[in-house]
């Protein structure tokens, strides 16, 4: 079985900085493709940062100079640096990533349980 767990939500200043973490458990082969998607209240689920096997990064247009997303493949895990967060950031925050398994058979999607981040102004 594999699974994503997300940590490093909470409430946080305007201005102020949080870092969240995504660690994949289970029997992993490799992680492909991953990513940081975000949904507020009443609104749609949507991208905030994407990072390739190879490190190549994508940022919406709302996050970039302020996001940045990274990967440690030896510990399976992906991060997302948040900074000079705004309140319109408020939302919970879900990892996803493309993971080839030998115990799933496959490569497969899989997403985190969420991360609820808070900034007040």
């Amino acid at each position: 079985q594999v699974q994503l767990v997300e940590s490093g939500g909470g409430l946080v200043q305007a201005g102020g900085s949080l870092r969240l973490s995504c660690a994949a458990s289970g029997t992993i082969s490799s992680i492909y493709g991953a990513g940081w998607y975000r949904q507020a209240p009443g609104k749609q689920r949507e991208l905030v940062a994407q990072i390739s096997t190879s490190g190549t990064t994508n940022y919406a247009d709302s996050v970039k100079g302020r996001f940045t997303i990274s990967r440690d493949n030896a510990k399976s895990t992906v991060y997302l640096q948040m900074g000079s967060l705004k309140p319109e950031d408020t939302a919970v925050y879900y990892c996803n990533a493309a993971i080839l398994s030998a115990s799933v058979g496959g490569l497969s999607d899989y997403w985190g349980q969420g991360t609820q981040v808070t900034v007040s102004s």
